[in-house]
């Protein structure tokens, strides 16, 4: 009988332990796993490990929980071991924005960084709270906690002379989330009582109903706007549209925007799976809900990253085959 085959997430865990032998055995969530590195730094490519997590210490930003825990399958730190490393390299960020639309000329520095700011920024937010998630013991939000972050975000400028926000969803070996955000109870309250939910319908759902960019529907509660990744893609496009209609208020001024979804190829139960409350996979069951099938594109890491100067970027580029690639296939 032969071995069993393993799906995505499962080779590149096993993967991963190997690649990182010797340093796995930390702690998730109290206890020791095999997929946690016992120091969470390792995590970073060796090149930009000190640098990014300055920049995220002097720009206030928050590590997600799996990444400061060390787990090996973070998508926080895929998306940064992808992408820091030429933040401050305008070509060749310019050649990851023509990736996504061919007809950008230029991409801009993004100035909204306190620290170190470059053409590629993490964990994005907007200046003013337009998406009614900040707490009113906040004075602002906080850059990857408990608010819409952006997990990166180039700042182009189109041949017509728009500016374009290129919001990026970064997606590592996520499973399929069918859970729905728009019943969730809050933590110390009774059982079906939704407390989360109630929150979230009640920040959302009046900016769905008005938006130039997402179809509304009667009743938002169980609606797919609010399950599993669906829920973030809405979120992240009501973020592009306000920071859009509010650019006077905003450091960033942007016309317009395109939103991209980061997704190995391989991760095929992400990609293809039919969910539950669409019955479609995941790039059907979401243009479905665009106004604009235009402003969404799904590219896998190895095609996003591909065209950059190979010659320049060769150690990088070796990094990302060994660390994340060996089991991917090109579109």
């Amino acid at each position: 009988m032969g071995k069993k085959q393993l799906d995505y997430k499962e080779a590149e865990r096993e993967r991963a332990i190997v690649l990182f032998k010797g340093k796995c055995g930390g702690t998730i969530n109290g206890k020791k796993r095999d997929f946690s590195l016992k120091d969470w730094k390792q995590n970073l490519w060796d090149n930009i490990r000190d640098n990014a997590i300055t920049y995220f210490d002097k720009n206030d930003i928050k590590w997600h929980t799996f990444a400061k825990q060390g787990h090996i399958l973070s998508s926080q730190v895929c998306c940064i071991n992808h992408l820091f490393p030429i933040r401050h390299d305008k070509e060749n960020v310019l050649r990851l924005a023509k990736t996504v639309c061919a007809d950008f000329i230029d991409v801009l520095e993004i100035e909204t960084d306190e620290y170190s700011p470059g053409y590629i920024q993490f964990e994005a937010v907007s200046d003013i709270d337009h998406l009614n998630e900040k707490k009113q013991t906040q004075n602002k939000l906080t850059r990857g906690s408990n608010c819409t972050s952006i997990d990166a975000l180039i700042y182009a400028e189109h041949k017509n002379g728009s500016k374009y926000l290129i919001p990026i969803e970064w997606k590592y070996t996520e499973p399929v989330d069918n859970k729905d955000y728009s019943i969730e109870d809050r933590d110390g309250e009774a059982k079906g009582t939704e407390g989360k939910g109630k929150e979230r319908l009640r920040s959302y759902s009046e900016l769905i109903t008005n938006s130039r960019y997402l179809k509304s529907q009667q009743n938002y509660r169980n609606s797919l706007y609010f399950f599993g990744p669906f829920y973030q893609l809405m979120r992240q496009t009501l973020w592009a549209e306000q920071m859009i209609q509010h650019k006077d208020d905003e450091r960033i001024k942007a016309d317009d925007y395109i939103h991209v979804h980061i997704i190995p190829n391989e991760h095929k139960k992400f990609l293809e799976k039919e969910y539950k409350v669409s019955k479609k996979p995941l790039r059907e069951s979401w243009l479905d809900y665009l106004k604009d099938k235009e402003k969404y594109v799904i590219i896998s890491p190895l095609d996003f990253i591909k065209n950059i100067d190979n010659s320049k970027y060769g150690d990088l580029l070796k990094y990302l085959q060994d660390r994340y690639w060996n089991n991917e296939t090109r579109e």
